[in-house]
């Protein structure tokens, strides 16, 4: 029999699935450890004693419905999620529970956005891809900004990192897009994901305080690309990176992040400012916190809680601005995000 707080975490042992597990406990629900590797699960248990491990493959349906049993939602923090979306989510479907994800990777959520929502809607339940700092944030952002807007002309999502060391998730997750797309960029525009290969054009992004005028690298393009337009009339999706934190993250010698608090966070700060305009009036707003994995935990565990207990809009596959409402979700998030208002309006 499930509980509803039993909450199981796919991936646990990974980088963010650590993050997961302990905002989870934090909040009063008891994580269910699941994962691949039997020995990594037994290692992590060791730091959060008392928590059941179940070892789970994706290519073993069996063992997944095995895992997902007493489970109230499941998490899914394993990437690459090009391999793990999918039957992840056919074994939260069998299992009748809503499922969340924390893919940044844009060809798995376009594949989960077409390949699900028929039958997530007509389980009525939830499927939450992008759930995450990229892709669910900056929607989060949108919706808000846009306010009582039901179309724009474009929205930009431009992030500053003052780093970037990815973890060996998203090294691997981003070869994976790489090869799907046969080496190919990717952008929204014209209503519709294109791929093309042009050179992506740096500039300068007035970013504001405290971080200010950065340059950037155009076109950039994150899982916002899929989940702002999967529910906004916004026909220009554009996301940006600032240059140096898209410099960390191709270096050859790239470094993993190093744990500076006692949360387990890097010392990496964030700026997300985003900017949506109609005609010729603009909306801006602007979120600031420390280290993007950690981030998308208290992103995803809202998420599981605010389905859990009723707070949502619509089922089916849905992104975190069409489910939810987005200005009452960011405020929760308060003790890890600061939001920049009242929103810069120009006409």
């Amino acid at each position: 029999m499930a509980s509803v707080r039993n909450v199981a975490v796919y991936g646990a042992y990974g980088h963010t699935g650590r993050f997961v597990v302990a905002e989870l406990q934090e909040r009063g629900y008891v994580p269910l450890l699941l994962g691949r590797d039997q020995n990594k699960l037994q290692a992590l248990a060791q730091d959060f004693p008392g928590l059941q491990t179940r070892q789970a493959s994706v290519d073993d349906p069996t063992s997944l419905d095995r895992a997902l049993t007493g489970a109230a939602a499941v998490i899914n923090t394993a990437g690459p999620f090009a391999s793990t979306a999918a039957p992840v989510i056919e074994a939260a479907l069998r299992a009748g529970i809503p499922y969340v994800d924390v893919a940044a990777e844009i060809e798995a959520n376009i594949d989960t956005f077409a390949d699900f929502a028929e039958r997530a809607r007509a389980a009525d339940t939830v499927v939450l891809p992008a759930m995450a700092f990229y892709g669910g944030l900056g929607d989060l952002l949108v919706t808000t900004a846009m306010g009582d807007w039901t179309a724009a002309d474009e929205a930009h999502v431009a992030y500053g990192l003052s780093s970037w060391h990815p973890t060996a998730g998203t090294v691997v997750s981003g070869t994976v897009s790489g090869q799907r797309r046969n080496g190919r960029r990717v952008r929204y525009t014209g209503g519709q994901i294109e791929y093309h290969d042009d050179a992506l054009p740096t500039l300068e992004w007035p970013f504001p305080d405290p971080l200010g005028a950065q340059s950037v690298i155009g076109e950039f393009s994150m899982a916002d690309i899929v989940t702002v337009p999967s529910h906004l009339a916004i026909p220009e999706v554009r996301t940006y990176m600032t240059a140096k934190a898209a410099a960390d993250l191709f270096a050859p010698d790239a470094s993993a992040p190093t744990a500076v608090d006692e949360r387990g966070r890097s010392a990496q700060t964030f700026l997300v400012d985003v900017l949506v305009r109609s005609g010729g009036t603009e909306r801006r707003l602007a979120a600031t916190g420390q280290d993007i994995y950690a981030i998308s935990a208290p992103l995803a565990v809202e998420a599981v809680e605010r389905i859990l207990t009723g707070r949502t809009t619509t089922t089916g596959v849905a992104s975190a601005g069409a489910l939810f409402d987005a200005p009452d979700f960011l405020r929760a998030l308060s003790p890890h995000l600061t939001l920049h208002t009242p929103l810069d309006t120009r006409g």
